[in-house]
């Protein structure tokens, strides 16, 4: 069975966007910080279509979170397009060729097509939950990983389902104040600390989820 994975970055008091979330600013004012380790390293540039940026530990960190998945899930924010029923012009924020490069299962409430872009990701809405969603990207993924990409609601529940394996966080040193908090309402949540990679402006913290 496909192991379940997830990765995030997370400032130093617990949220993983800012305050203000929008369609216009999706991480929040404040949260794009959050990201700028994973903007700056070549690794996340490449598969991005884009040049430049740095090797080193960061990229190579990267390079892991993403060379053995499967197949994805992510909530609806994630993919985005707002709330409601579908505006099927909106096709996620990731150009005509997003980076996933394979099947993406989205958290919704509301019916939509199966939606294939270039480069081999194809988004598929769940409408009838976390566990179908987990099964269908799990027969999607094979023996290869399936993550949790996002965004903080669809974690969550996951985490509160006992459903992922491995979470790995990549702490910056950045205090937001207010947005949108990780850990909001997991009260029993154990981690055992697996792994800590210190990058240049970034700790990479794998834990194992305990049952």
């Amino acid at each position: 069975m496909s192991v379940v994975t997830c990765q995030l970055s997370v400032s130093l008091d617990g949220y993983v966007a800012g305050p203000d979330q929008s369609r216009q600013d999706p991480l929040g004012r404040g949260g794009l910080r959050l990201h700028e380790w994973l903007f700056a390293a070549d690794r996340w540039r490449e598969q991005h279509g884009r040049a430049g940026g740095e090797p080193g530990v960061d990229s190579q960190v990267v390079d892991e979170v993403t060379r053995g998945v499967g197949a994805y899930v992510m909530g609806r924010r994630m993919f985005g397009g707002g709330e409601g029923a579908w505006d099927e012009s909106w096709r996620g924020w990731w150009g005509e060729e997003p980076p996933f490069r394979t099947p993406v299962f989205v958290l919704t409430r509301h019916p939509r097509r199966s939606l294939p872009m270039a480069g081999g990701t194809e988004f598929h809405f769940v409408t009838d939950g976390i566990r179908s969603a987990l099964e269908q990207a799990r027969a999607a993924a094979g023996d290869r990983e399936v993550a949790v990409a996002g965004g903080a609601s669809a974690v969550r529940q996951y985490l509160g389902a006992g459903l992922v394996d491995t979470l790995q966080l990549h702490i910056v040193p950045v205090v937001l104040g207010a947005g949108e908090p990780l850990f909001a309402g997991l009260t029993d949540l154990r981690l055992e600390q697996t792994r800590v990679v210190a990058g240049p402006t970034v700790t990479h913290v794998t834990y194992r989820v305990l049952r």
